[in-house]
């Protein structure tokens, strides 16, 4: 700055420079967040600046037990600090460059998705019952912790059963099917039984502490919806449904964006009395799960061992179908 701006400054009031914005590394540094308050926090898994950087005012508020204006200057200085803004579209080409797949052992499918389930992303998969949602889940629980050259993660998974489907049993066949250990393989996954749709909340909440630690690749959750079906009846409660329902895909969301993991969920059905030609299947869930899953796949049974894939919605694939088989050693062209 020049003698002449700075007299001039002198002279208006203005600062003679601009002061810079303070940058926070640890919650307890934030203004209106003392020790108290900071471990409520952290044991509700807000225990970074990006964690709060990411949270919602009401969140906050209710966790910590602070103001509004408080949880809201809370949040934007840790947004600051973290420089969170636009970026070229080149800075997006790099994190994309990030992106892995896991296989589903058939080509086919893995051709219809591009390359297999990708990281960064949500894979839906919905159907009527039979239609081999559960199964696909279960051969991506071995896949995932195989190593990349073979088309898998090389990590752990971590699985959310709300219809209590879960069977170790299946595992271990599709295991043995690829020569690995059995043991080895159930040991990897981590599965939490969701009782109702408060408790599937929480356990997708608190699955961010294990997803920290860099060894979980790959999050299931199965069913999605089955527990928000059940808990909440009638067109009474449809709006707060879909507000939950909402809240709790964007926390897979932000794993997946986050983490670089895949996230992989399915999604029950209905049928529309008021279509009378073609197919009346539905997805639950309505415009909520649409807009947010990445990837949109809707699964029917064929004849014997055969299952239609068609792909609805897509970013960046065509819509389009392909025929897998579900085996005895898991899913196969």
């Amino acid at each position: 700055m020049t003698e002449e701006e700075g007299e001039n400054a002198a002279r208006t009031g203005a600062p003679a420079e601009k002061k810079k914005q303070k940058k926070y590394t640890d919650i307890e540094d934030l203004p209106g967040i003392g020790d108290g308050t900071a471990n409520k926090l952290r044991e509700a898994g807000y225990d970074s600046i990006e964690t709060i950087a990411y949270a919602m005012p009401a969140e906050l508020k209710e966790i910590g037990g602070i103001g509004d204006g408080t949880a809201v200057k809370v949040i934007n200085l840790c947004r600051q600090s973290m420089e969170m803004g636009f970026e070229t579209g080149m800075d997006v080409m790099k994190r994309r460059e990030k992106v892995k797949r896991v296989t589903t052992s058939s080509k086919e499918l893995d051709a219809l998705l591009g390359g297999g389930i990708e990281t960064q992303s949500i894979t839906e998969c919905y159907g009527k019952f039979g239609s081999s949602k559960t199964q696909i889940g279960f051969q991506l629980c071995v896949n995932a912790q195989r190593p990349e050259s073979e088309g898998g993660l090389n990590g752990k998974v971590l699985f959310i059963d709300s219809e209590g489907t879960f069977r170790p049993e299946r595992i271990t066949q599709i295991a043995e099917a690829h020569g690995m250990d059995p043991s080895v393989v159930l040991s990897n996954i981590q599965v939490a039984r969701a009782t109702n749709s408060d408790h599937q909340m929480l356990l997708a909440e608190k699955a961010e502490e294990l997803i920290k630690q860099g060894e979980i690749r790959l999050v299931i959750v199965d069913s999605l919806t089955a527990n928000f079906r059940s808990d909440y009846i009638g067109r009474g409660t449809l709006a707060e449904r879909q507000q939950k329902l909402n809240k709790h895909m964007h926390v897979l969301l932000r794993y997946a964006d986050r983490y670089n993991v895949a996230v992989y969920v399915t999604n029950q059905v209905m049928d529309r009395p008021d279509i009378l030609f073609g197919d009346p299947t539905m997805p639950i869930g309505g415009h909520v799960l649409a807009h947010i899953s990445t990837y949109r796949v809707y699964v029917r049974r064929s004849k014997e061992d055969k299952r239609i894939a068609k792909l609805v919605d897509s970013p960046n694939l065509p819509d389009s179908e392909c025929v897998f088989r579900v085996t005895p050693e898991g899913i196969r062209d």
